[in-house]
């Protein structure tokens, strides 16, 4: 057993859920390195693309593993494992000479390693925080994009200096770095993945499909948009008009936007019931797609390209709040890892559309408008949800 006090065990678990998603988010600034890959391999944008919704669907295959993983392996293997994993990953990375090497690098073994290290850790958060969940979990998933914040900054100034092989070998080291950092205060405050009090009350809490269903949807809709912004923020500028200068600066807002919005929608599901939020999440972004595409150009795309995130942003915080309402604890990794195939889907889905149809229209305006489609079926569907939050104080947490 842990020395720690449950106070200092909860703290232990949302640092290292700090150190390892900082470095593991800047999978979110990959719009950063989309033309000097681009120029360096003479790969075109829906090839590059094609990477990112592939790092997305390892990401979601490695936290749909984890479940699975940390019944067998303690949170302190797991987390060395994943973090040894991805910056293997990132070397091949750094020294690609193809779109193979990319595949595998980036496209694999980093995304895997991030999805088992954030179900390991936002499982070991929820095993010990029992208070504010929402805003705790908001501020967890807020890590990425906030990762992604500090990240492209660095990363456009280290590629104008050293270049784009030594930056990815950079960021090798500090993934492995970071996550023999989590492994060792995961240890420390001897977090279990399992609150084994409850009993069999997990098993026994299944998710109800028709809302689980309904916030599968509410959430792919928000993050088609969302990771299309997210993934191309710099070239959507650019393709606006903006500068190269100009995009790299947005991009940082963006991401910086984005996980205030995280921890923001985490807060407002403590606060509100989880349709309101979702509703408000849905419209917001829509007016953003609605501004870029009666006003396009740089000064209008920078803030509507931040109200699509944000929309998004809101929609991440509110859902990890609301597994925490409408499920027991001992089920979040389960159920979130579930949730996150929707995330996968949307990586995959709009993004790559989005750079097919910017490869042949030099263009981002059908993207924008589908994106717009998109967040009117999610307002309406998210109207359907129940208010979780009866759920929660019956439950007791």
């Amino acid at each position: 057993m842990s020395a720690l006090t449950p106070g200092q065990r909860s703290a232990a678990a949302i640092a290292a859920a700090t150190a390892i998603n900082l470095p593991f988010g800047t999978i979110y600034a990959f719009s950063v390195f989309l033309k000097p890959m681009e120029a360096m391999l003479g790969i075109g944008r829906a090839d590059m693309t094609l990477i990112f919704g592939l790092a997305a669907c390892s990401l979601t295959a490695g936290m749909n593993l984890a479940p699975f993983l940390f019944r067998r392996l303690t949170p302190f293997t797991l987390i060395a494992m994943a973090g040894a994993g991805s910056a293997l990953g990132l070397l091949l990375t750094a020294r690609a000479t193809g779109l193979f090497d990319l595949v595998i690098g980036y496209g694999l073994l980093f995304g895997l390693g991030g999805g088992v290290g954030f179900i390991v850790v936002q499982q070991g958060v929820n095993q010990t925080v029992r208070s504010h969940t929402g805003l705790v979990n908001g501020y967890v998933i807020g890590l990425y994009p906030l990762g992604a914040m500090l990240g492209a900054p660095l990363f456009g100034w280290a590629i104008e200096v050293y270049g784009l092989r030594p930056t990815l070998t950079g960021l090798a080291a500090t993934v492995l770095s970071a996550s023999l950092l989590c492994a060792f205060l995961l240890r420390l405050a001897d977090i279990r993945m399992q609150d084994s009090a409850l009993g069999t009350a997990a098993v026994n809490d299944d998710p109800r499909w028709a809302i689980f269903a309904r916030m599968f949807s509410v959430f792919f809709l928000a993050a088609a948009a969302g990771l299309t912004v997210m993934s191309q923020a710099a070239g959507i500028i650019q393709a606006y008009g903006g500068k190269t200068l100009m995009a790299l600066g947005a991009t940082t807002f963006i991401t910086g936007a984005i996980a205030a919005a995280r921890i923001a929608g985490g807060w407002l599901v403590d606060r509100f019931a989880v349709p309101q939020v979702a509703v408000f999440a849905h419209l917001f972004s829509l007016t953003g797609a609605i501004l870029l595409s009666v006003w396009p150009g740089p000064w209008v795309a920078i803030p509507a390209l931040t109200m699509i995130g944000m929309g998004y942003g809101f929609i991440s915080g509110t859902t990890a709040g609301a597994i925490a309402q409408y499920w027991h604890r001992n089920s979040f990794g389960r159920v979130a890892s579930q949730l996150y195939i929707a995330w996968c889907v949307a990586a995959v889905s709009l993004p790559i559309l989005a750079g097919w149809l910017y490869d042949r229209t030099q263009g981002y305006g059908t993207a924008v408008l589908i994106a717009a489609g998109g967040n009117v079926l999610g307002a309406i569907i998210a109207w359907g949800l129940p208010d979780g939050r009866r759920r929660a104080a019956v439950s007791g947490a």
